[in-house]
C-alpha cells in the first residue's frame, strides 16, 4: 500500500509538472502571437491581450492532455529506473503491474476531474474570451471564418436568413449581423445590417441597424426588432459548437438536435470523447509503461522512448480519422471515441504482459 502511493504520488507530480510546462509554453507562444496581431489595435493593451491568451488557452490545453499522460507516465519510470527504484522494487518481488497500477488509478481520477470540472470551466473561460475578442477587435471576430454562422427562421411576417460574423452566448447575442427577409410567398423583401442582435421573447433586437427596402431608400434604426419564432434552446442548439458544451449540456442538446431532425453527430462524438476521458487517460500510462520500464543499466532507453512517443503520435493520428469518419456518418460516434482507447489500453497491456509473463 505504501509503496503503491509512492508510486502514484511519482506519476501525479510529474504528470501535473509536465502539463504545467506545456500550458505555460502553450500560453506564451499565444500570448506573443496576439500581441504580433494586434501590433496597430489602440485598443489591444498587454493587459487585455494576456488576459485574452489566459481565457483562451485552458481549451487548447485540454486537447493535449493525452499526451501530458502519456509523458508524465515514461519521465516518471525513466527516473525511477535511473535512481534504481525499480530495480530494488524488482528486487522485493514487486511486479510490473504493481508499478503501473496506481498510475492507471490516478490517471482515472484526473480524467475524471477534467471531464466533470476542467472542461466546463475551460467551456466557460472560451465564452468569455470572444467577449474580450470584441472588445479588442469590434465587430470582426479575430480569427472568425468569414462565412461567420447562418440560421434561417421563420415569423408571421415571413421567412428570414441571418448571418453574423460573430457569437456569443451560445447565440444569443450576435455581431456583424446581415439578415434577409422574404414575405409569405417567399418572395425577397429587404436587407438589414446591423451592428449587433441579442435575441428577446419573440424578436431579435436589432442594434444601430440600416434597412435595405427593395423598392424604397433604406432607413436608419437605432434599434429594430426583428420577429422569430426560435426559442432560446433552438438557437443555441444551431449556432453552439459542440467543443464549447460541457459534458453536462450535450444530452440536452443531442435530444434538441434529433427532435428538430438536424444531425447530432458532432455532439455524440464530443460526449463520447468526454465520457472516455478518463480511459484515454488510462491507456496512455498503460502505453508509457509498456516502453519506459526497461531498466536503465540494460540500454536502448532511447530507442524505447522513442517508441513509446511513436506510438501516442500514431494513437492521435488514428483519433483524428475516427473523429472525421464520425463526422462524415462513416463511424458511430460511440465506435469513434472508444476506438482509440481500447485500441492504445490493449497495446499497453500486451506489451506489459508479453514483458512480465513471456
Amino acid at each position: 500500500m505504501t509503496l503503491g502511493r509512492y508510486f502514484g504520488t511519482r506519476f501525479l507530480v510529474t504528470a501535473l509538472a509536465v502539463f504545467g510546462g506545456v500550458v505555460f509554453l502553450v500560453a506564451l507562444l499565444d500570448a506573443v502571437e496576439l500581441m504580433r496581431r494586434t501590433s496597430g489595435n489602440e485598443n489591444a493593451t498587454a493587459l487585455a491581450v494576456i488576459r485574452m491568451s489566459f481565457f483562451r488557452v485552458p481549451m487548447t490545453a485540454e486537447r493535449i492532455m493525452p499526451f501530458c499522460a502519456l509523458i508524465g507516465a515514461m519521465s516518471c519510470y525513466l527516473n525511477l529506473s535511473r535512481r534504481n527504484e525499480l530495480v530494488v522494487a524488482r528486487a522485493a518481488g514487486v511486479s510490473a503491474w504493481e508499478f503501473t497500477a496506481p498510475a492507471v488509478i490516478v490517471a482515472l481520477i484526473l480524467g475524471l476531474l477534467a471531464t466533470l470540472v476542467y472542461n466546463p470551466v475551460a467551456a466557460n473561460l472560451q465564452e468569455r474570451s470572444k467577449r474580450y475578442e470584441i472588445e479588442i477587435f469590434g465587430q470582426r471576430e479575430f480569427g472568425q471564418q468569414e462565412s461567420g454562422f447562418w440560421v434561417r427562421q421563420r415569423s408571421a411576417d415571413g421567412q428570414s436568413i441571418i448571418n453574423a460574423r460573430n457569437s456569443r452566448e451560445q447565440g444569443l447575442r450576435l455581431a456583424g449581423v446581415t439578415v434577409f427577409t422574404f414575405d409569405q410567398q417567399g418572395r425577397y423583401q429587404d436587407r438589414i445590417e446591423a451592428a449587433s442582435a441579442v435575441l428577446k421573447d419573440g424578436a431579435w433586437e436589432l442594434s444601430d441597424a440600416r434597412v435595405y427596402p427593395s423598392n424604397s431608400p433604406p432607413s436608419v434604426h437605432a434599434t429594430y426588432a426583428l420577429k422569430t419564432n426560435l426559442s432560446r434552446e433552438q438557437v443555441r442548439e444551431n449556432f453552439a459548437t459542440p467543443e464549447t458544451l460541457t459534458v453536462w449540456e450535450l444530452p440536452e442538446y443531442i435530444r434538441l438536435a434529433e427532435n428538430a431532425g438536424l444531425a447530432a453527430a458532432g455532439y455524440r462524438l464530443q460526449y463520447h470523447k468526454l465520457l472516455s476521458r478518463p480511459f484515454l487517460l488510462a491507456s496512455m500510462v498503460l502505453l508509457a509503461a509498456a516502453f519506459s520500464l526497461r531498466f536503465a543499466r540494460m540500454g536502448g532507453v532511447q530507442k524505447m522512448v522513442l517508441a513509446g512517443v511513436l506510438s501516442g503520435f500514431l494513437l492521435y493520428v488514428l483519433s483524428k480519422i475516427t473523429e472525421d469518419m464520425s463526422k462524415t456518418e462513416l463511424l458511430s460516434p460511440a465506435t469513434a471515441a472508444w476506438a482509440p482507447v481500447l485500441i492504445g489500453g490493449l497495446t499497453g497491456f500486451l506489451v506489459l504482459l508479453y514483458q512480465e509473463d513471456g
